[in-house]
C-alpha cells in the first residue's frame, strides 16, 4: 500500500471554507481502475501554526498512485480548486508500517 499525504496552507485572506469545494471534489473523485481510499478535511484550529487542510489517499501500489496522479480530472481539481487559494502545498508518498 502507498499512502499519499497532502498538507496545504492557504494564501492570506482566503477563508478556509473556500477550499471545501476542492476537498469535496476529491472526495467524489473516481479514477478508472484505481481504488481510492481518500480522507480530506480542514484543520480544527487546535494548535497555532497548523496547516489549513489535509488530504490522505491510500492506494494499492505505485502504479495506482501514478494513474491517480496523472488523472485529468484530478489535475483539473488541483489547478482550479486548490492552486488559486493555496500559498503552499506539500506532499509525501510512503509505505505505512
Amino acid at each position: 500500500m502507498i499512502r499519499n499525504v497532502v498538507v496545504g496552507r492557504l494564501k492570506d485572506g482566503v477563508d478556509p471554507s473556500e477550499i471545501e469545494p476542492g476537498l469535496q471534489a476529491l472526495r467524489d473523485l473516481r479514477v478508472d481502475g484505481v481504488e481510492l481510499r481518500l480522507v480530506a478535511g480542514l484543520d480544527l484550529g487546535l494548535r497555532e501554526g497548523n496547516a489549513h487542510y489535509v488530504i490522505t489517499v491510500d492506494l494499492d501500489d505505485e502504479q495506482a498512485y501514478k494513474v491517480y496522479d496523472a488523472d485529468a480530472e484530478h489535475n483539473r481539481i488541483r489547478a482550479e480548486l486548490f492552486a488559486p487559494f493555496s500559498e503552499k502545498i506539500e506532499r509525501i508518498q510512503f509505505r505505512p508500517s
